[in-house]
This record gives C-alpha cells, sequence and structure tokens, in this order.
C-alpha cells in the first residue's frame, strides 16, 4: 500500500499508521479520544480535515467519516459548517460544582445553598403533615409525577412566577439537576447540538458530556443571548435545541429583558428548537411584586420549564416543578417513570403544606430581603464593581489574571474563602476574560461574609487581579464564536 508523504505536514491529531489494527475506525477513535481527555489535544483544537486524515493514513474516507461521528456522538469533538470540527470545551476536565464539605475554617462562598439556616416555617410545615393523619399514603409508591394536590400547589406557585399551565402538564421532580436529566434523555439523542449562553450553569455542562450532547455558545451581551446569532448556528450548526436561564442567569446575573424574550421565542418556533427553561430566580423578583412572563408563556406552553425549589424554600427538600407542552408530555412523563426518580412525597408535601398555608411566599420574602441585604454588603467592600441593582444570590466579578483556574481557587481556598473562576461555566474554549462567581447565600448573614469578602478583595489587591470596568464592561459578554 503506498504511503502518502504527510511527515512534514502539519496535521493537529496525527494518529501513529503503525499502531492501528483493524477495525481501524474503532482504533483511530479510540486514539482520539485518549488524546483529548488526557489534553494532548486541547478544548477548541480545530481537527484535521476528514479527507486528509484519510490520505496520510491511506484509509477510506468514510472510516474517518465513522470516527469523527462516533467522537461527535461521545461529546469530544463538534463540527461547524464550513469551518471545520473542533475539540469540545471541557472535554479533558470536571468543572461540576458538589457540596463537598470543606474546613470549618474556610469560608462558603462558592455553592449557592440559599440561607439553609431559616427552617423555622419548614419545621412547623413538617408537623403539620404529621398531624393530619393521612402520613402513610406518602410512604406509598403511587402517582410519581405528583400527587393531583401537589400539582395543584405547583401550578399555584409557578402563576407567580409568570407560568400558566395545568395539573395535567406539570410534574415533581426530585430537584432541578434530576427534571434536566430526564428532559435531556426524553428529548435529545446523542450528537445532538444544544444552543447555550457562553457562559452556563457548571453542572449543565457536565449533564451534557456524560450524555454525549454537544454544546454551541451563542453570543450575548447585557440583555442575554444575541437572536441574530442563535438564528445564524442555527444555520451553520442544525441546532437540536436552546438551554436558557432568563432571570438572572447562572453564573453571569443577566436578565434577559421582555423585547429580548419575544425575538428569541420567534427564533425558536422558525426553526423548531426544544427550549429547556431553568428558572432559579424568578421568585426573587416575584417577592419584590415584579416579574417577566416566562419563556414558557411567550412561546404558548409549548417548551419545558423547570423551577427548583431548594433555593427559594428548603436546601434539603430536594423539589422542583416542570411545566410542559403537550408535543412533549409523553416523551418527558415516559422518562420519569423509566428512570425512576421519582420525588419523596413526603418533601413534596411538606412544600405543599407551605405554598397552601401562604407560608412558602413568607420565606422567599425573607429570603429576598437577606439577599438585598448580602448585594448591598458586596457592594460596600468590592468597591461598587458591580453597581447594578440586581438581586441575586451571587455575583460576577471580572478579574485580571493569567493564572490557571484551578491556582486561582486553590489559592482562595488557603486563604480561608471558597469562590469559582469562570472556567468552570465557560461553554466555548479557553477565554482570555476571567470572572469569579461569587455566592452571596452561603455564608449567612452578616460578619461571616464581610470577612470572606474582605479576604477575596485582599488577595485580589495583593495578586493585581483587581478589576473596576464601567458596568457595560462587566456586562460585556460578546465572546468570539467557535471557529
Amino acid at each position: 500500500m503506498p504511503v502518502n508523504s504527510f511527515d512534514s505536514y502539519p496535521l493537529t491529531w496525527r494518529p501513529d499508521r503503525d499502531s492501528l489494527k483493524p477495525p481501524y475506525y474503532k482504533s483511530l477513535a479510540e486514539d482520539l479520544e485518549r488524546k483529548i481527555r488526557s489534553g494532548l489535544l486541547a478544548a477548541g483544537t480545530k481537527l484535521p480535515p476528514q479527507r486528509e486524515i484519510a490520505d496520510y493514513l491511506d484509509l477510506n474516507y468514510t472510516t474517518i467519516t465513522r470516527v469523527y461521528e462516533q467522537c461527535k456522538k461521545k461529546g469530544l469533538i463538534y463540527g461547524t459548517t464550513g469551518k471545520g470540527t473542533f475539540v469540545s470545551p471541557h472535554s479533558a476536565e470536571n468543572t461540576t460544582i458538589t457540596p463537598a464539605q470543606i474546613s470549618d475554617m474556610c469560608i462558603e462562598m462558592g455553592a449557592i445553598n440559599g440561607f439553609g439556616e431559616y427552617t423555622k416555617l419548614v419545621e412547623q410545615a413538617t408537623q403539620a403533615v404529621i398531624q393530619k393523619g393521612y402520613l402513610r399514603n406518602l410512604y406509598e409508591y403511587s402517582w410519581p409525577a405528583g400527587h393531583p394536590h401537589q400539582l395543584a400547589a405547583a401550578v399555584r406557585w409557578l402563576e407567580q412566577l409568570g407560568v400558566h399551565t395545568d395539573c395535567g402538564h406539570t410534574a415533581i421532580f426530585a430537584g432541578a439537576q434530576n427534571a434536566l436529566t430526564v428532559a435531556l434523555l426524553a428529548l435529545f439523542s446523542p450528537g445532538d447540538k444544544i444552543a447555550t449562553d457562553e457562559y452556563t450553569y457548571s453542572n449543565f455542562i457536565e449533564l451534557a458530556k456524560l450524555l454525549h450532547l454537544v454544546l454551541i455558545p451563542i453570543k450575548g451581551d447585557e440583555n442575554g443571548m444575541l437572536p441574530e446569532a442563535l438564528q445564524k448556528q442555527c444555520a451553520a450548526n442544525r441546532l437540536r435545541g436552546v438551554y436558557l436561564i432568563p432571570t438572572c442567569a447562572n453564573p453571569t446575573t443577566v436578565t434577559i429583558p421582555i423585547g429580548r424574550r419575544r425575538e428569541l421565542a420567534e427564533v425558536i418556533r422558525r426553526n423548531r428548537l426544544i427550549l429547556v427553561e431553568d428558572d432559579i430566580a424568578t421568585w426573587l423578583r416575584a417577592a419584590e411584586g415584579e416579574t417577566l412572563p416566562s419563556m414558557f408563556d411567550i412561546l404558548g406552553g409549548e417548551s419545558v420549564y423547570i423551577c427548583g425549589m431548594t433555593k427559594s424554600l428548603c436546601p434539603g427538600l430536594r423539589i422542583a416543578y416542570m411545566a410542559f407542552g403537550g408535543q412533549y408530555k409523553d416523551k418527558l412523563l415516559h422518562a420519569l417513570f423509566n428512570v425512576n426518580i421519582k420525588a419523596s412525597s413526603l418533601d413534596a408535601e411538606i412544600i405543599t403544606e407551605l405554598i397552601l398555608n401562604g407560608d412558602a411566599y413568607k420565606i422567599a420574602a425573607k429570603k429576598q430581603a437577606w439577599a438585598e441585604q448580602n448585594c448591598r454588603i458586596y457592594e460596600k467592600i468590592i468597591n461598587g464593581a458591580d453597581s447594578r441593582d440586581t438581586i441575586s444570590y451571587y455575583k460576577w466579578l471580572p478579574i485580571h489574571t493569567n493564572k490557571p483556574w484551578q491556582l486561582v481557587e486553590k489559592e482562595l481556598m488557603e486563604r480561608g474563602v471558597r469562590v469559582y473562576h469562570s472556567r468552570r461555566f465557560s461553554v466555548a474554549a479557553d477565554r482570555e476574560e476571567s470572572y469569579l462567581r461569587i455566592s452571596l447565600c452561603s455564608a449567612g448573614i452578616g460578619k461571616k461574609l464581610e470577612q470572606g469578602l474582605n479576604i477575596l478583595k485582599e488577595y485580589l489587591v495583593e495578586s493585581d487581579m483587581r478589576a473596576t470596568p464601567q458596568p457595560s464592561e462587566c456586562m460585556a459578554l460578546h465572546l468570539l464564536e467557535p471557529e
């Protein structure tokens, strides 16, 4: 067999011809996966065109096509029409945010726990459920999507958040992460492409990797994802869906205004995308008496909306509500029944009791007031680096550094503070910009938070990382599209 002369030709991926063995597609796919996961092929690396690899190895073009398709289904690489094939972001690293224990001497400003110390009304609701005499019914394995009266309470809660649904199009899950898992399993297939903001929820990034889904970052500005950028990527990447956090996005705190929501909805309709809307913060606006219409409502209920209750009511009660359109109902319920991650009926009943007796709204209002107080503390200590009026559980602080993201987190841990670097939330390949997501709800109220923020400020000043851009620059998320 003749061997082409590619010895001096620059190939970013150069398989060892001598180590190949039949079946060649499998051997090559294993080689490509190994080099990506080991970091030899970094995120964002443009892979050689399939024809060039085929010529270099003297193999059939369809063999290389099969290799690339197999790795795409694993989420290791993705292709952009007219631009090429690239190594997917985070393909060689784990950016999962977990509630791992830290030293008692370390101040938690990474995880978003939601003021877990406020449990008095939750305890009272638990006692009320026990005293009602139907506890035995909650121990039975029945109503996997939620008991009818629990679904009615869910519909009532969602209505105040700008989500109008009914019991037949609502289900209860054991937390928002499980709801996301079921949505992705039910509605997407390995290799499908889902549009997201350039920075998004880190555990969603890892979930997509586990399910071999490809995330495509979409340009945004201070008002969120750009509709024209989403439309462009629909044409270039044959998108299947879009994942959005429209209100106080995690981690950037961007809230999409009504006009932009309608423009995005039009792109979603036109391209028949599946919208998965993750709502973690609208309740903060509801506590102030101010809400924006949900994307779910704007789309006439033909999407998937998820609302976790852990941040607004109680971290330990893992309950989330999902509203969905009729076209998704059968697939979602089928996945819920077969994945078998039924929510605890007792947990759901306690949340239901809180909603029906009105205490859920009192808890939410209390936590909203604490969040506002801690935002003021943040602005005072960090010198107004984020001067927006957004009331949220976290802040997005731009910093100047060339240090590896793991090192920044490690050095802050050694000083007694846990925060998370923007690399954990980046959907795109490596970016020059660096941020810290700072949780304001897990260190409690007052002095402990102040202590943590002062440690953070001191570290940034000493390391010459302090950034004080104008608010518009804080919000500027005009990152490059994948080439």
